[in-house]
């Protein structure tokens, strides 16, 4: 058996990790793909270059002019539309939060062999397009139809299965949730990295319904089998367990880490004194974010939230505290609407999805 077969074809099961160490392939996936800055959640908006970015496989290089949107299968109406004919519909802007399914991976133990995110992989953008739902009906989707599917120019392997990216919603979900077709980001035409020239944005769910690089979207009467709507982002107890799809995003939140850091580790070092804390807090589906408490290593205390700019756009969040020398851990924790807080240990899950337990920040404080 050759190499390449082993690799593309017999590749089954990710490699073992062990805490704290990262191989040569999760570093160059750390090299490919980026964070948001912790420092710059003081912005509503994230700056583009600084939006989270997971990019499965290679950036497809797409002529915006020449480039179609196919209705194709499955619909009795079918069409194709090019990005000139998607800007000339209704457009709406609106804020929208999108955070990894991974993100915090690496508080798991053990966790799996992926891309390692820390905190960092969440952003709000302002994102431009038309709504999905009225072309939608426009294709006319034949009867006994069930979901729409979404195929990305992007290809490649994963456990030695070759696919494009692909991802599908039910016609209930479209329907009912605010799914746009996007071609702007932040009032400018999406970066070749985040999906230019078209791509759609799910409000309120995990980023990879978010399907970039959009080139055709077909109606299904059974369910969508691509690999990843049924091989990975499912929630599982062990690697053998079915699981459940991931959707919407759970409730989180954030804090800018106060003071200055040492440049390798990050440790934190702060003066003596009053200290205002800022962070941002979301939650999925559209619920709201009704409390977020900080704790200064001994104490639970309520922070003052600011009312979010949309439905879909993350809650800032202030609080002063009085910094007393030594050494504290400091910690947030939201509640949405729905009754729902984030957990103080991480909730288990075998591909390291979901992970939204509190986020701890050291800080050593001084009187000097």
């Amino acid at each position: 058996m050759s190499y390449l077969s082993d690799i593309f074809k017999n590749f089954g099961t990710r490699p073992d990790t062990r805490d704290g160490i990262f191989s040569e392939d999760e570093v160059r996936l750390s090299n490919r793909n980026s964070g948001i800055l912790l420092e710059t959640l003081k912005y509503n908006i994230t700056p583009t270059g600084l939006h989270y970015l997971l990019i499965h496989f290679d950036v497809p290089s797409i002529n915006a002019q020449s480039h179609t949107l196919e209705f194709g299968k499955g619909f009795d109406a079918p069409f194709s539309l090019s990005v000139d004919d998607i800007r000339v519909l209704p457009q709406h802007t609106m804020p929208v939060t999108l955070e990894c399914a991974g993100n915090g991976r690496t508080g798991l133990s053990p966790r799996t062999h992926s891309m390692p995110w820390g905190v960092e992989a969440v952003g709000t953008s302002e994102w431009t397009g038309t709504p999905l739902a009225p072309l939608i009906e426009r294709a006319q989707p034949k009867a006994g139809t069930i979901e729409i599917s979404f195929t990305g120019a992007d290809c490649g392997f994963d456990k030695g299965v070759e696919h494009a990216f692909g991802r599908s919603l039910t016609l209930e979900q479209i329907e009912s949730m605010d799914v746009l077709l996007v071609h702007e980001m932040n009032g400018q035409p999406l970066l070749p990295q985040h999906g230019a020239p078209l791509r759609i944005i799910v409000p309120g769910w995990y980023g990879m319904a978010s399907v970039k690089w959009l080139t055709t979207i077909e109606a299904l009467d059974s369910p969508y089998q691509g690999f990843q709507q049924v091989r990975t982002y499912r929630y599982r107890d062990h690697k053998n367990d079915p699981g459940r799809p991931v959707t919407a995003m759970r409730v989180k939140s954030l804090m800018t880490p106060p003071g200055i850091p040492d440049w390798t580790t990050r440790l934190r070092h702060i003066r003596s004194g009053p200290v205002t804390v800022i962070g941002r807090a979301w939650s999925g589906d559209g619920a709201t974010i009704e409390k977020v408490e900080f704790h200064d290593g001994q104490h639970w205390k309520v922070a003052e939230l600011t009312p979010p700019q949309g439905q879909y756009d993350w809650t800032q969040w202030t609080i002063a505290w009085d910094a007393r020398p030594g050494e504290h851990v400091l910690s947030c924790r939201a509640t949405d609407s729905n009754g729902d807080s984030q957990p103080l240990e991480p909730r288990w899950d075998a591909s390291g999805f979901g992970n939204n337990a509190v986020q701890k920040v050291q800080v050593y404080v001084d009187d000097v």
